[in-house]
């Protein structure tokens, strides 16, 4: 549900995390990127997608990539986040939905008959020129880890 598509350049982006500290799109400029966008924190597939990431954290580093998620939770549900569930990347809180918009990740979408407008569940893998090199548009949260590793 993304207007981006892989081969394109990351779009510029400026964020602050959990912890107050602002990233960049400069931040990652030489690096390998996983930055995924998601609903909400403390939520169920929420929990799973943010829970498989930590889990495949330390092959991803070894692979030479970072993680940044991405919602419109504020910087306090962060912290509690991070906390609860030991999350070892930090999550910008966008929310102002500069970063989702730029990525084109807001949009039309429908739950149990109800149709109304948010963030959708999208992944996106960088590489080091700053170039998207895999998009997951409906990541599986269960084993989302296992699901980039198996791409890289």
């Amino acid at each position: 549900m993304t207007g981006l598509k892989t081969g394109d350049r990351m779009p510029d982006f400026r964020g602050t995390d959990q912890n107050g500290k602002e990233w960049t799109n400069q931040s990652f400029a030489g690096k390998k990127l996983v930055i995924y966008f998601y609903p909400k924190d403390n939520t169920p597939a929420c929990i799973n997608q943010a829970c498989s990431l930590r889990d495949s954290y330390r092959e991803l580093m070894k692979k030479g990539y970072s993680i940044l998620g991405v919602s419109m939770d504020t910087e306090k549900m962060h912290t509690r986040f991070i906390e609860k569930f030991s999350l070892p990347f930090p999550l910008i809180a966008d929310t102002e939905r500069k970063m989702i918009d730029a990525f084109k990740v807001w949009g039309l979408k429908k739950f149990m008959g109800r149709e109304y407008d948010g963030i959708h569940r999208t992944t996106f893998v960088v590489n080091e020129e700053g170039i998207i090199t895999h998009i997951i548009e409906k990541p599986k949260t269960k084993i989302h880890g296992e699901e980039i590793l198996n791409l890289v």
